[in-house]
């Protein structure tokens, strides 16, 4: 029997439908995908801003090549190309916004230049006026504490997981403890909702707990059924 040749096995450089790269890897040809970034309506440069502008965190210049199906190199000259525009050295004007690099990734961040602007944007956010629902939720929180979820879902006969995470996102209420026999998270009101209302402890609240039922008698109380969007 003749001995065969063996057949060389194909190297990195070799490797068929894009450029090789470290481990195996290799970058992505646009008709690998199905389709032709620079055929977009403003091309690959506009492709790329509308991936940048939906990260929420750094993304590496080969990752965002992949999912433009575009070579590793022309993506950074991208990049580096959207920096310059956004920095207003292309002839336009300076925005808002840059593009830099973090890491080993990149990412849209606002100019800090404009940061207290942003941040009155963002505090303003927080102080924005409470619904209907969400300050009858803190009132029971405040008059009932510490309390459940479910056991303020009782009083108000509807669900207030939604209103309650807001208030808790907001800062006036919080976890306190924990109810010993259920497990329940309890929560109460912070000094940052005394803060905001103007008084120095809860003995100075207004008496409006005589209205409201006591805990105990809403043991047990099935709050499953109610909904409740309001925030």
């Amino acid at each position: 029997m003749s001995e065969q040749t063996p057949v060389d096995e194909p190297q990195a450089d070799d490797a068929p439908g894009g450029t090789a790269t470290v481990a195996g890897t290799r970058e992505a040809e646009p008709d690998e995908l199905g389709f032709d970034v620079d055929a977009l309506p403003g091309g690959a440069l506009a492709a790329l801003e509308a991936v940048l502008m939906v990260a929420d965190e750094p993304i590496p210049a080969v990752r965002l090549a992949t999912a433009l199906a575009l070579p590793t190199a022309r993506v950074e000259d991208l990049l580096a190309e959207l920096a310059a525009e956004y920095r207003g050295e292309l002839g336009g004007r300076p925005r808002g916004f840059e593009l830099r690099q973090a890491g080993e990734g990149w990412r849209i961040y606002s100019d800090p230049a404009y940061g207290d602007v942003v941040g009155r944007f963002v505090v303003d956010g927080q102080t924005a006026r409470l619904t209907q629902a969400a300050l009858e939720t803190l009132a029971v929180v405040a008059y009932r504490q510490p309390v459940s979820r479910g056991q303020v879902s009782a009083v108000r006969g509807v669900n207030v997981d939604g209103v309650m995470r807001t208030l808790t996102t907001r800062g006036l209420v919080a976890e306190v403890g924990q109810d010993a026999v259920t497990g329940a998270v309890l929560y109460g009101t912070t000094g940052y909702f005394l803060e905001r209302i103007g008084l120095s402890t809860l003995d100075e609240l207004p008496p409006l707990a005589p209205y409201l039922p006591d805990i105990e008698t809403l043991e047990g109380v099935d709050t499953t059924d109610g909904r409740e969007d309001g925030r």
